[in-house]
């Protein structure tokens, strides 16, 4: 392992003290859980530009042919008439 120095506000420092005690960890431990927590997420949901061409290649792709729609407009009178199905 590679030793770290970090510097925590103090709130930071009692939540994370806090948790780490719930969890029976040292605060190494805590530090670490929540980076690997975090580098997890970042990992899973893929770079802002990664992220920015997925959404990008979806513009148009599901264009309805009877031409624009308008349920955003009429967005609440939509979620009225799915809760009235239940």
């Amino acid at each position: 392992m590679v030793r770290t120095q970090i510097q925590l506000p103090p709130e930071q420092h009692r939540a994370l003290k806090r948790w780490a005690a719930e969890r029976g960890i040292s605060m190494s431990e805590a530090v670490r859980r929540c980076v690997a927590s975090q580098l997890e997420r970042d990992e899973a949901v893929g770079s802002r530009p990664a992220r920015v061409r997925e959404a990008l290649s979806a513009v148009g792709r599901y264009e309805d042919p009877e031409g624009p729609s308008r349920v955003a407009v009429d967005h609440d009178d939509h979620l009225a008439d799915a809760y009235d199905g239940t």
